[in-house]
């Protein structure tokens, strides 16, 4: 029997100048999501939770908010970028580019622009990306520059901890489990 580690997501020496991640998980928006991030982020602009408003916009419907779009998309990065970042160092060129309404669904891909090891931490590396966001249709939302701090493979902060359980996870233990 052996333990096979779940994805780990990538370490700075993981990363290569000119990759593409498609990010593997869409993200369907929906009202509630749009409704319950202005209210929790104090967003009055009624544009993004009032249906009457909405309707009389240029649009004909309410917009989702710009930042919940903005964190879902960061957020579908993760996996492949920064899950074992330790800071992030800057985020630019971020341009809207189309309008998000509920009921789309985002999807995400990041370029690979630059990795270099940190002076300062040996520990770490420091990678840019370029991640942008796509619609349903594959219609650009958004698209931004990100810079953030890895750890190398060996770097002992890089380390994900794992409870060690009271009984092993195994063919045998389910055999027993099984008898009784």
């Amino acid at each position: 029997m052996s333990v096979v580690a779940g994805w780990q997501g990538r370490f700075f020496e993981d990363f290569v100048v000119g990759d593409v991640y498609q990010h593997p998980l869409g993200r369907t928006i929906t009202e509630t999501d749009n409704t319950w991030f202005t209210l929790l982020t104090m967003n009055t602009n009624q544009a993004h939770f009032n249906a009457q408003v909405g309707a009389e916009s240029e649009f004909g419907r309410m917009l989702v908010a710009s930042p919940l779009t903005i964190s879902i998309v960061m957020g579908q990065s993760v996996s492949d970028t920064s899950q074992n970042a330790f800071a992030n160092l800057g985020i630019d060129e971020l341009r809207l580019t189309a309008p998000v309404f509920a009921g789309d669904t985002l999807y995400a891909e990041s370029l690979v622009l630059s990795a270099r090891g940190s002076g300062s931490r040996p520990d770490a590396g420091i990678v840019g990306v370029r991640t942008r966001g796509l619609n349903q249709d594959g219609v650009e939302v958004l698209t931004f520059k990100r810079a953030f701090y890895v750890h190398r493979r060996d770097a002992p902060r890089a380390a994900a901890p794992f409870p060690q359980a009271a009984t092993p996870l195994s063919l045998e233990n389910e055999a027993l489990e099984n008898e009784q």
